[in-house]
């Protein structure tokens, strides 16, 4: 499977970006990069001070040169942060550059995932529910539009959520494989 395109991970908060990356990237023998973290890395600092001394703007410029850097490694495979699809740039350089996979989860799962999660600002308020709720709407659409597939990861195991990633990648490099009989109807259709 070594001749799989890069794999770009996006969805919300939550997901499975990261463990889900980790696992794929073990599997293909390739890096592995969360973008958040190496936003972390190259500052010496978290992205809770980051976003208090720079704001969200701040973070979010950091963000587009870092998923221009790391888009433009290969083989690889990049975890990004759930906002990056609201810049254009991050979106076009992850389009061009990869297979976009889109992990969906629901806002309860979202909400348990992360409930001990000190370290994601936008969450830092009274009403967690509504904010998630609020950027599904917001960024769904964005990662629709920006993703080739999308996959399911609520009530999955990490390893049947990268088998269903493998096997759906897979199928889009090398349509006329035998094990593909609807290769034309992958794109944006939801694993459940």
């Amino acid at each position: 499977m070594q001749d799989l395109p890069n794999l770009f991970l996006i969805g919300p908060m939550g997901a499975g970006k990261s463990t889900i990356g980790r696992l794929l990237a073990a599997e293909l023998a390739r890096p592995f990069y969360d973008s958040d973290h190496a936003i972390q890395d190259r500052c010496g600092a978290d992205i809770p001070w980051i976003f208090d001394v720079e704001g969200e703007q701040g973070f979010r410029l950091r963000e587009i040169q870092m998923i221009d850097e790391l888009t433009r490694l290969s083989p690889v495979v990049v975890a990004t942060g759930g906002g990056a699809v609201l810049r254009e740039e991050n979106r076009r350089a992850l389009r061009e550059r990869g297979t976009v996979v889109y992990l969906l989860t629901t806002v309860d799962q979202q909400l348990k995932r992360t409930a001990k999660d000190r370290n994601r600002p936008l969450l830092q308020c009274a009403n967690r529910e509504q904010v998630l709720n609020d950027m599904f709407a917001q960024r769904d659409p964005l990662y629709r539009a920006t993703s080739d597939i999308a996959v399911r990861t609520d009530r999955r195991s990490p390893r049947a959520v990268v088998n269903e990633i493998l096997r759906r990648v897979h199928r889009l490099v090398d349509p006329l494989e035998p094990s593909s009989s609807s290769a034309g109807t992958l794109n944006h259709k939801v694993s459940q």
